[in-house]
C-alpha cells in the first residue's frame, strides 16, 4: 500500500489518497453531515458541495482515476477506484 496526503491547509479538508495493488482509495474528511454533502466525480475530477448557512462552498479534487463508489459517512467522503 501506498499512501500519500496530498492536501491539508488550515481549516480545509484532509485528502488522502491510499493506492493498493489492484485499486485506489481516496478520502476527505469534510467534518459535514451527510445529507448536507453531496459529491459526483466526472472522469478524474470529484465535485463536492457542501449545503450549509449561507451559500453552497462547492469545491474539486483531482483522481487517480474514474471513480467506481463514492459514500459519506461521518463526514468523510470515500472515493474508491480500479487501476
Amino acid at each position: 500500500m501506498n499512501h500519500q496526503q496530498t492536501r491539508s491547509t488550515g481549516d480545509g479538508a484532509l485528502l488522502r489518497r491510499y493506492e493498493y495493488e489492484d485499486g485506489w482509495v481516496v478520502a476527505a474528511d469534510l467534518g459535514a453531515d451527510a445529507e448536507h454533502v453531496s459529491v459526483d466525480t466526472v472522469g478524474e475530477t470529484a465535485i463536492v458541495v457542501i449545503e450549509g448557512d449561507g451559500e453552497p462552498v462547492e469545491s474539486e479534487f483531482d483522481l487517480p482515476g474514474e471513480a467506481d463508489s463514492v459514500a459519506v459517512e461521518n463526514g468523510v467522503i470515500t472515493v474508491e477506484g480500479q487501476r
